[in-house]
């Protein structure tokens, strides 16, 4: 193991993995969610409109919950809470693209 590696493994603490783990799942979600939007403009089905913001606020919005969250030094109580109303948000979204004609 050279020095750099044993830096690098160092440095990724469980914190950070989670923290990029969570990142990579919301800049994915963002671009799925921007495909769904863009098939919105192409098509103009409104569904698509609502699953975009629905795979937006499951995937990016709850990771912006929690960073916002945490930066305002809120309690992990309260920072559950800002991702479940924004999951909750999201999942409704979707179920609305789903049933509404």
């Amino acid at each position: 193991m050279t020095l750099s590696s044993a830096v690098l493994l160092a440095a990724l603490t469980p914190e950070t993995v989670a923290f990029l783990s969570r990142g990579l799942t919301a800049v994915v979600g963002l671009f799925v969610a921007a495909l769904a939007y863009r098939g919105f403009r192409r098509n103009g089905v409104r569904k698509m409109r609502w699953l975009a913001l629905g795979i937006a606020l499951l995937t990016t919005g709850a990771f912006l919950a929690v960073v916002v969250a945490e930066r305002l030094g809120a309690g992990d109580g309260y920072i559950l809470l800002a991702r479940n109303l924004v999951t909750v948000a999201g999942l409704g979204a979707v179920l609305y693209a789903l049933l509404v004609d």
